[in-house]
């Protein structure tokens, strides 16, 4: 079984970000950069489906900048065989020129299952997976918490509105993966010193004219100081009152 999975590297959570001058990036300075924590999960998961017996391959793709290397290390450094970089010259926000590029590479080779996390922690959009599921045609099942591959058929559960739901489909698909899939392993010393001296293959991303343009960044506004309006029972009367007038929730 050949697996593939699509990832992404993005600012790190705890970053401190500030925006640059033209108003319509971000200052990478300083900044550091990881793999997107939802593609963790897919990568994670394509390793234990290799460990399960199938004589899987693992081959894990990344679209961006020349910086995404360090993400693909991360994914050598936890056991995939095979990498690739797709580079880009800056970061794209086109999600549909992304999956696009992605399925131009994808379609050179064979594959049976596609994993990547159900969206990314800086963009947010989870358009990636139905989009490249589409230009391949084939099933895709997303926001994943449970599954199961065997005998070319995914058994899969996600959580709805009113339960879990359990959803099948056969292969080739995509996967989008959702945090409690799985947790992802910490990469060893071994793997993270063999993961230096990897070479990786990178080659141009093919991208479709961008129909998305950034026009502006901006900081969300800071959060008003708390108040403390008094303590025990007898600040009831007043919270209720500043509830209803300042407020207004109640």
């Amino acid at each position: 079984m050949r697996i593939i999975v699509c990832i992404k590297q993005v600012a790190d959570t705890e970053a401190s970000i500030q925006i640059s001058a033209d108003g319509k990036s971000i200052v990478e300075t300083g900044v550091k950069f990881i793999m997107n924590p939802y593609d963790e999960f897919a990568v994670e998961e394509a390793l234990r489906i290799k460990e399960t017996g199938n004589e899987s391959l693992v081959k894990v793709i990344g679209v961006g900048p020349e910086r995404t290397i360090e993400a693909l290390r991360s994914a050598c450094a936890m056991g995939a065989d095979e990498v690739l970089l797709l580079k880009t010259e800056a970061p794209v926000y086109d999600a549909l020129a992304l999956a696009g590029a992605l399925a131009d590479a994808i379609k050179k080779e064979p594959f049976d299952l596609i994993l990547l996390g159900k969206e990314t922690i800086d963009d947010g959009n989870g358009e990636i997976g139905p989009m490249l599921a589409e230009m391949l045609q084939i099933p895709c099942m997303t926001v994943i918490t449970r599954l199961k591959v065997q005998g070319g058929l995914a058994v899969a559960e996600r959580e709805g509105e009113k339960g879990i739901e359990g959803l099948t489909a056969p292969l080739p698909l995509v996967i989008t993966c959702q945090k409690g899939l799985n947790e992802p392993r910490y990469p060893s010393i071994r793997g993270v010193m063999a993961a230096k001296k990897r070479e990786i293959p990178v080659q141009p991303a093919v991208l479709t004219p961008a129909a998305i343009e950034v026009h502006g960044l901006a900081l969300p506004a800071q959060r008003q100081a708390g108040r403390v309006i008094g303590e025990g029972a007898a600040a009831v009367p007043e919270l209720i009152r500043l509830l209803k007038e300042e407020a207004k929730v109640l």
